[in-house]
């Protein structure tokens, strides 16, 4: 059972953590691309939040959000699979989601590996859209499922 857990802007210690988890689960059969140096980039990059959600005994997981004029890019976003279904993701976006608006940010992209039916179906049930495949995207590899929320429409 997981038990409380905080949500705070990643600090440069947390570089290495994010990094493997990406590597881990996102990145799963793919070259390694989110290291540790370009995870430390992101959290020092002003128009870049890096979110954790953490407890006493470490990372449980985090997301990388881009923001851009009109648009935010949801980088990435992973939980470790034993605190998955426990509503960690969902509040990590949610925190993002927050931000974006405060923002005055309207629109939130994404792209997911197609075959990811988990992913897909977690970001369907908080409001994206799909709106385009982007073949080869995962370096010539794999395919991307775009997807897209428009927070400014009512859900």
């Amino acid at each position: 059972m997981i038990e409380q857990y905080e949500i705070s802007l990643a600090v440069v210690a947390d570089a290495a953590a994010i990094a493997e988890l990406s590597r881990d689960t996102i990145e799963r059969g793919l070259p390694w691309s989110w290291n540790v140096r370009r995870v430390a980039r992101s959290i020092r990059d002003r128009s870049t939040n890096v979110v954790v959600a953490r407890q006493a005994r470490g990372l449980l997981g985090f997301a990388i959000m881009k923001y851009e004029e009109e648009e935010a890019h949801l980088l990435l976003l992973a939980v470790h699979a034993a605190a998955r279904r426990k509503g960690i993701g969902s509040a990590l976006l949610e925190w993002l989601e927050v931000t974006v608006a405060i923002a005055g940010i309207g629109v939130v992209r994404l792209e997911t590996r197609a075959n990811n039916q988990g992913a897909r179906l977690f970001y369907r049930r908080h409001g994206f859209e799909e709106v385009g495949m982007q073949h080869g995207y995962y370096q010539g590899i794999e395919d991307a499922l775009q997807m897209c929320k428009d927070l400014r429409r009512p859900r």
